[in-house]
């Protein structure tokens, strides 16, 4: 059998049946990052993200954009678990021809980004290859009682995105800025009962707190914020490379979120019973079962 029919996600279950940890892992496998028991009040997040040319950017794209979004992907890891980026460690691989202008605009990316966010880069390898390929290890910090995972979406929930969602292909995906503040801001004054980013679509995503949450879901499609770069309604639903935050937390503290706060949140959904699926409930009224699809590598 050939990778591309056992599936990306079949592939990182039969990697992840064969890993063992010990007791200092809290969260291995399966979540934006692995937890690691660290002191009293606080874990340690660490999380990593590859970038392929002619997979998560083009050729002709800005170098300094290309190493921008090389930091804000795991950035955006980080504030899926309600934590803050501290460190950080990038590994090149180059073509040889590359020019000396064209790493330095791509680091350029790098570094800027990296100190908006007071992320330390403190190191990493390069090696030559046939293109260009950016591997970046991320490690944050979160306080015990903020760590949000996918796992905990409770029956009744209210499900929220922060931003606007679709058509991300058309630029967003290299500009956009990484929901640490949004993230911040819920934990210290909301019970979030699960939280990830939405990085290969609302609608495979949602399916991954779902899943781990054991837990069905409806959408509204009359309630999801269509980005104007979306050309249509199923961009929202599976093109993925938002990166916004896509959280869930009970009806009672749902009511007391300002809405336009920050990016802006929007409620999308509720949580229902495992047995229900996920589902999609037109501006008619009318439900549907959707298919928890969006971006996958193979």
């Amino acid at each position: 059998m050939l990778i591309n029919k056992l599936g990306e996600f079949g592939l990182i279950e039969r990697f992840r049946r064969q890993i063992k940890t010990d007791s200092t892992v809290v969260k291995g496998s399966g979540d934006d990052c692995a937890v690691i028991k660290f002191d009293k009040n606080n874990y340690l997040l660490f999380t990593c993200d590859m970038l392929v040319e002619g997979v998560d950017f083009l050729p002709r794209e800005k170098p300094y954009l290309i190493g921008r979004k090389a930091i804000a992907v795991s950035a955006s890891d980080i504030a899926a678990c309600a934590g803050k980026p501290l460190y950080c460690l990038v590994s090149l691989s180059l073509p040889k021809k590359t020019s000396i202008d064209f790493a330095d605009k791509l680091f350029k990316g790098m570094r800027e980004l990296c100190r908006k966010y007071k992320i330390n880069l403190v190191g990493g390898d390069l090696s030559r290859a046939g293109r260009l390929t950016i591997d970046v290890s991320m490690l944050g910090q979160v306080k015990k009682k903020n760590l949000v995972l996918r796992s905990g979406a409770k029956y009744g929930d209210i499900i929220f995105s922060t931003g606007k969602l679709g058509g991300s292909i058309r630029g967003k995906h290299l500009r956009f800025t990484p929901r640490l503040k949004e993230a911040k801001f819920l934990t210290e004054n909301f019970k979030i009962n699960a939280m990830i980013d939405i990085s290969d679509g609302l609608a495979q995503d949602l399916a991954h707190i779902l899943e781990a949450s054991k837990a069905g879901a409806a959408l509204y499609e009359e309630l999801i914020p269509l980005s104007p770069a979306a050309r249509n309604f199923a961009e929202a639903l599976y093109m993925g490379e938002d990166f916004e935050l896509l959280f869930t937390l009970a009806p009672g503290d749902a009511r007391k979120i300002p809405l336009k706060k920050l990016s802006g949140f929007t409620p999308i959904g509720q949580i229902m019973g495992e047995k229900y699926g996920l589902k999609l409930v037109d501006k008619k009224g009318q439900e549907r079962a959707i298919p928890a699809r969006g971006f996958r590598h193979f």
